[in-house]
C-alpha cells in the first residue's frame, strides 16, 4: 500500500475543518441560542423552550434533551465502527460512509436553530429534540470512518505525527469558524431580526463545512493506501480485546475528560465573555482567536518535544496547564471585574491555555496508533479502530 504524501495528508485535514466547524456551532451556540440572557432578550432574542432548572429542580429542558441525545451518540458510535469496518463498498469502507453524510449533515446543523414556533412551545421541543438526534447520527456517520482513518493513513510515526499536527490546525480554524457569528451576525440584526441574523450565518458555515467534508472524500481514493478489506470479526469481541489493554484504558480516561472539560469550556465561553467578564460578545471570538494562533504558534515544536521529552510527559503537561487555564476561568466574578478587568482574564487564559492545547489537540491524535501497534493483535487493532472514535466523539 502506497503512503499518503504530504500534500494528500493536508487534504484529508481538510474534512476535520468542516466537521469541527459544524461540531463547534453546536457547542457554542446551541445553549446560547435557545437559553438566551436578558440582554440577548431586550435585543429581540426569542425564547423557544421553557428555560430554568424546571425537571427534578435540578435539569433543564436542554439539558435533558443534550443527556439523551448523547446517549443516542454513545449507542450509535460503535455500531456505525462496526457497519464501516464490514462495508464492502468498492471505494473503500471508510470514504462512502463520510460522503453520504456531509450533506444531511450540514442540513440538519441549520434546521436545528429553525424551531417552528416563535415562542415557548412543546412543538419547539420536539423539532429541537428529532434534529440533536439527527446531528449526532450524522456526525458519526462521518466522524467515526475519519478517525478510524487516521490510524490506517499513518503507516509510520512521522506520517501520524503529521497527520495528528494538520488535523488539529483544522480543528482549531473549525472551532474559530464557528465562532464568527459573535462578530457578524450584529451587522445583520437590524434587516433580519436577531435569530436570522445567526441562522444565516450558520448557513453560510453550513455550505462551506459541507464542501470541506466533501473535499477529502473525491480527492482520495481509499483503496490506494488502505487494506479495504470488510473485517469478520465481532465488534463486542473486538472491544473486548481493546480494552483489556491497560495502556488502552488508562488513554481512555484521560481522553474522555479532556473532551468533558474542552466541551464545557467551549458551551460556556460565550457567557465567560459576556456574563462574567462583562465584554461585548464579539470578544468571544477575538478570545478564541487569540488561542489558536498563539497555540498554533507552538505546533512547530511539538514533535522535537516529543522526541526529547516522550508522549506521557507532555500530556501530563498538557493537563496540568489547562487545569490551571480552568480554574482561572472559574475565579471570574469570584474577585471580581472591577477588581480584575474581564479582558485581563482574557489575556491571562489565552496566554496560559495556548501551550496545553498544542500539545492535547496533536499528541493523543497519534497515541492510540502507537499503543494499537504495539499490541499487534488484528482483532484489538479493530478495537481500537472502534474505540477511538467513540472516546472522541
Amino acid at each position: 500500500m502506497k503512503r499518503l504524501s504530504k500534500r494528500q495528508m493536508r487534504i484529508f485535514a481538510v474534512g476535520q475543518l468542516g466537521w469541527s466547524t459544524l461540531s463547534g456551532i453546536i457547542s457554542a451556540w446551541f445553549v446560547t441560542f435557545y437559553l438566551p440572557t436578558q440582554n440577548d432578550i431586550n435585543s429581540g432574542a426569542k425564547q423557544y423552550i421553557i428555560p430554568g432548572l424546571v425537571i427534578g429542580g435540578f435539569l433543564t429542558v436542554l439539558g435533558l434533551i443534550t443527556a439523551l441525545s448523547r446517549v443516542f451518540d454513545a449507542v450509535t458510535d460503535p455500531l456505525i465502527a462496526s457497519l464501516s469496518d464490514r462495508s464492502k463498498n468498492k471505494r473503500g469502507r471508510r470514504i462512502p460512509f463520510m460522503q453520504y453524510a456531509a450533506v444531511p449533515l450540514s442540513v440538519v446543523t441549520v434546521l436545528l436553530f429553525c424551531a417552528p414556533m416563535e415562542q415557548i412551545s412543546s412543538i419547539n421541543i420536539v423539532w429541537i429534540s428529532v434534529f440533536i438526534v439527527l446531528f449526532y447520527l450524522f456526525m458519526t456517520m462521518y466522524c467515526t470512518p475519519y478517525n478510524a482513518l487516521i490510524s490506517e493513513f499513518g503507516k509510520t510515526q512521522d506520517d501520524r505525527m503529521y497527520i495528528s499536527t494538520a488535523i488539529s490546525l483544522t480543528f482549531f480554524a473549525g472551532t474559530l469558524l464557528a465562532y464568527t457569528p459573535f462578530a457578524f451576525a450584529g451587522m445583520l440584526r437590524g434587516s433580519v431580526g436577531f435569530a436570522w441574523s445567526y441562522r444565516i450565518c450558520f448557513i453560510i458555515l453550513a455550505v462551506i463545512s459541507c464542501i470541506c467534508m466533501l473535499i477529502p472524500t473525491f480527492f482520495l481514493k481509499e483503496k490506494d493506501f488502505v487494506d479495504t478489506k470488510p473485517s469478520e470479526s465481532n465488534m463486542f469481541k473486538s472491544l473486548g480485546a481493546t480494552f483489556k489493554n491497560g495502556n488502552f484504558r488508562a488513554f481512555v480516561f484521560s481522553d474522555i475528560m479532556y473532551w468533558v472539560g474542552l466541551t464545557l469550556f467551549q458551551t460556556g465561553l460565550p457567557f465567560f465573555v459576556k456574563v462574567s467578564m462583562k465584554l461585548n460578545e464579539s470578544y468571544t471570538m477575538v478570545f478564541l482567536c487569540g488561542m489558536t494562533v498563539l497555540s498554533a504558534a507552538f505546533y512547530p515544536i511539538v514533535p522535537k518535544l516529543v522526541k526529547k521529552f516522550g508522549k506521557k510527559k507532555l500530556v501530563i503537561t498538557g493537563f496540568l496547564g489547562l487545569a490551571l487555564a480552568y480554574v482561572i476561568a472559574g475565579s471570574i466574578g469570584v474577585i471580581g471585574t472591577t477588581a480584575i478587568p474581564g479582558i485581563v482574564y482574557d489575556v491571562l487564559i489565552c496566554v496560559i491555555a495556548a501551550f496545553p492545547m498544542a500539545l492535547l489537540v496533536i499528541i493523543p491524535q497519534s497515541i492510540v496508533a502507537d499503543v494499537a501497534e504495539a499490541d499487534g493483535n488484528d482483532v484489538a487493532w479493530r478495537g481500537f479502530n472502534l474505540a477511538f472514535p467513540y472516546v472522541r466523539g
